[in-house]
């Protein structure tokens, strides 16, 4: 899928093609975790400036990690706690420029500062959340909130419920 390297041009162009090889690693395969860990390596490869991208699920009232890309990370995160879980809680997605000054941040990486997470809602179910970190400071903006909703929604569209 990368052999051509990274996507590139605009935001919007770059998501917009992460979208089009999201529905093709998404064809045909409706196990939502097989979905997540390729989507979750697609962002990792497709994006410039990452240090973790990956999923949480709901499960018993928390957040549960699930398939990622990049160092090890917290795995369970309560509702309304941190970005994931304020984002889970809110079923808004959370654009934070600077974890630092987010309140009840929660540091699974020290090397993060900036942060963006996106609600995963299925038949207007809560799921889980999707979760991108990086290393820079302002590094997600409204452009990157809304190419990422759109492929959590493909992703919540090709998969079978959890």
């Amino acid at each position: 899928m990368f052999e051509g390297g990274r996507p590139s041009g605009t935001k919007s162009e770059i998501y917009r093609e992460l979208a089009q090889m999201a529905e093709g690693l998404f064809a045909g395969e409706r196990d939502a975790i097989a979905n997540a860990a390729n989507l979750s390596a697609l962002l990792w490869l497709g994006l410039d400036g990452l240090n973790w991208s990956g999923f949480y699920f709901l499960r018993g009232g928390e957040l549960v990690l699930g398939p990622f890309q990049g160092r090890p990370a917290c795995v369970r995160i309560a509702l309304g706690k941190g970005v994931c879980g304020t984002a889970a809680q809110t079923r808004q997605t959370v654009v934070v420029p600077d974890v630092h000054a987010f309140p009840g941040h929660i540091a699974c990486d020290a090397a993060s500062r900036s942060e963006v997470v996106v609600p995963l809602i299925a038949k207007g179910t809560l799921i889980g959340v999707l979760d991108l970190d990086s290393p820079e400071p302002g590094r997600f903006d409204a452009e990157d909130a809304a190419g990422l909703e759109c492929l959590a929604a493909l992703w919540a569209n090709a998969s079978d419920p959890l």
